[in-house]
């Protein structure tokens, strides 16, 4: 048989919230909830700035490298490249064991109507959905180049690229305003 004071004694030790406790579990329960907030506005940020999606899809095309003529050995090499994928990617250098010496980026810019000048540039950008083409009036690789070239040849190119890595392709040989 229970007795009326032993009845009262379970009553009195039974949980009841206090503030303190209530406060602790809304503490303990709101870590994660901001966690959760800072990843989602992390993960945003990345989408927004259009680092989300398909990776960078490279296709180098329309490979062409002029002929020097006379004395003159340096010359350039032009590529059509397109990003069909969801990233944007960059074009990092290009390089080639057919020429004599190394190779650089470069970007052309008129100054006047009759002159014009070169800057070695270290990337180009390739925008996602887009394209990069190359030409002697803009963007183009500088080379020396290679004894032996004639016209209608082929040179090895390879692409580095910071996302789509090493893609090689082939330059015909052309002469400088010629077809091609």
């Amino acid at each position: 048989m229970i007795t009326p004071t032993a009845e009262r004694t379970a009553v009195a030790g039974a949980w009841r919230p206090t503030r303190r406790r209530v406060v602790d579990g809304l503490l303990a329960g709101l870590a994660p909830i901001a966690a959760c907030g800072v990843a989602l506005g992390g993960l945003t940020t990345w989408v927004n700035f259009g680092n989300a999606g398909s990776p960078p899809r490279i296709a180098v095309t329309d490979g062409r490298v002029f002929l020097p003529y006379g004395d003159v050995r340096d010359t350039a090499a032009f590529f059509r490249i397109t990003n069909t994928g969801g990233a944007d990617d960059r074009l990092l250098k290009v390089t080639s064991s057919a020429t004599e010496g190394g190779t650089a980026l470069s970007r052309h810019r008129m100054i006047s109507d009759s002159a014009a000048s070169a800057q070695t540039v270290d990337s180009a950008r390739v925008p996602a959905g887009e394209g990069l083409a190359m030409s002697p009036f803009g963007l183009d690789v500088t080379l020396r180049a290679g004894r032996g070239w004639q016209e209608g040849t082929y040179v090895p190119f390879t692409l580095h690229f910071e996302h789509a890595g090493r893609i090689e392709v082939q330059a015909a040989v052309v002469r400088p305003g010629g077809p091609g």
